[in-house]
């Protein structure tokens, strides 16, 4: 296998785990009480998650010069 395709299955995992912590925020915030720091936590882990996919994503796409 060779390194893009690597990348490419690091970025569809990567994907799908933002997605599910999306749900899971979704569904902890209905919830009553709110667990803040649990919530905050997910956020965090969320906003990292979209930080390494825009990173995957921009190593595979080729630089064009303008």
């Amino acid at each position: 296998m060779n390194e893009q395709q690597a990348m490419k299955e690091k970025l569809a995992a990567l994907r799908v785990e933002h997605r599910d912590l999306d749900d899971v925020i979704v569904r902890l915030s209905e919830q009553t009480p709110i667990d803040q720091l649990q919530l905050q936590r997910l956020k965090k882990r969320k906003l990292l998650l979209k930080d390494m996919i825009a990173r995957i994503e921009s190593e595979l796409l080729p630089d064009i010069i303008a």
